[in-house]
């Protein structure tokens, strides 16, 4: 009966692990767009590598799963000598460590609109505008590898990068919000379409689309597709 118990406690607060990291993520995409995005906006990234910071939340949670259903971790945690020497510095530095980690990650963001982009970022939390003139180049195409860990993306994702002239790059792919809830594909290509018209240099590749026939429905992979073939 303990041992029921105690697998049932663990599902339990397993499942709730994963829901609180969910809503991590909402959270802090709704603070994001409070903070940062206009109402002109037709897209805004969440900009990676930093997005991929959020899992370090994640691990905190583990490491709470742990502490409390594992008596042992509990005890040796407590019984840390450095724990026991530097309580307080050690917990001023995880509070500073974790403000930081939460300001770098919310800031993380950049927008889109009809006639300009707005880049967000630690040093920058005003943003820097750039215009469309000031976009030198657009890389496309389809991973044919996947990442792991913190600075993921997977096989078959598709991405949109466009760099600025400092050097800026900004993957489009990297969602966000999307105006009145749209495809990020469908808003992607009409922007695509706007700034190959103006000439600016792209470097597209088909190889690997056919990776993103195994998640995406057709609709979604021609969006790709016409993304991808629209060149001059």
């Amino acid at each position: 009966m303990k041992i029921l118990k105690a697998a049932t406690l663990r599902v339990l607060a397993f499942i709730a692990v994963i829901i609180i990291t969910i809503g991590s993520f909402v959270l802090i995409s709704s603070i994001q767009e409070a903070l940062f995005v206009p109402n002109e906006y037709l897209i805004w990234i969440f900009k990676s590598p930093y997005s991929g910071l959020v899992m370090v939340f994640e691990i905190y949670l583990f490491w709470g799963f742990f502490y409390i259903f594992s008596k042992n971790w509990r005890k040796a945690w407590r019984n840390g000598r450095l724990i026991k020497k530097y309580r307080k510095q050690v917990i001023a530095a995880f509070t500073i460590f974790n403000i930081i980690l939460l300001y770098t990650i919310t800031s993380a963001v950049a927008v889109i609109t009809n006639d300009q982009i707005i880049d967000y970022s630690f040093f920058s939390p005003k943003g820097r505008e750039y215009s469309y003139n000031d976009i030198v180049k657009i890389k496309t195409g389809v991973y044919g590898k996947g990442r792991t860990f913190l600075f993921k993306h997977a096989k078959g994702d598709f991405f949109y990068i466009i760099e600025l002239n400092d050097g800026t790059k900004i993957d489009l792919a990297q969602v966000g919000g999307i105006k009145n809830d749209q495809d990020e594909r469908f808003v992607i290509e009409k922007l695509d379409r706007q700034l190959v018209n103006m000439g600016i240099p792209k470097e597209s590749s088909m190889k690997y689309f056919e990776y993103t026939k195994k998640d995406l429905a057709k609709i979604y992979t021609d969006k790709i597709r016409n993304i991808l073939e629209n060149t001059k």
